[in-house]
């Protein structure tokens, strides 16, 4: 059974810092591309950044650019999300998603992904 349970949120100051941790299970974790997605209050679910099988390929959306990395680390099956300079806009429930793409592909569309983990809350204020 595929598992991926999100840690490492919380509330912060504008200008400040998290990472975001998401621990994989289940299956083969260098075969799968790992996304970050994010849903505000009242909006579409929109994608953060995106890891693809073995590190190859990193995404990121214009918003978070130059502000967030994502990291993977395939002896703890873990992906992370450093998330640097924080801003109001960037409150939101955070997903991780998880999806078998081994050719090296990923996406930041949510509908490329079968399986999300529960979220986690990161509040930002000004």
């Amino acid at each position: 059974e595929v598992q991926l349970v999100e840690s490492g949120g919380g509330l912060v100051q504008a200008g400040g810092s998290l990472r975001l941790s998401c621990a994989a299970s289940g299956f083969t974790f260098d075969e799968y591309a790992i996304g970050w997605f994010r849903q505000a209050p009242g909006k579409e679910r929109e994608g953060v950044s995106c890891i693809s099988s073995s590190a190859r390929t990193t995404y990121y959306a214009d918003s978070v650019k130059g502000r967030f990395t994502i990291s993977s680390d395939n002896a703890k099956n873990t992906v992370y999300l450093e998330m640097n300079s924080l801003k109001p806009e960037d409150t939101a429930r955070y997903y991780c998603t998880a999806d078998l793409w081994p050719d090296g592909s990923c996406f930041l569309y949510p509908s490329e992904y079968n399986y999300w983990g529960q979220g986690t809350q990161v509040t930002v204020s000004s």
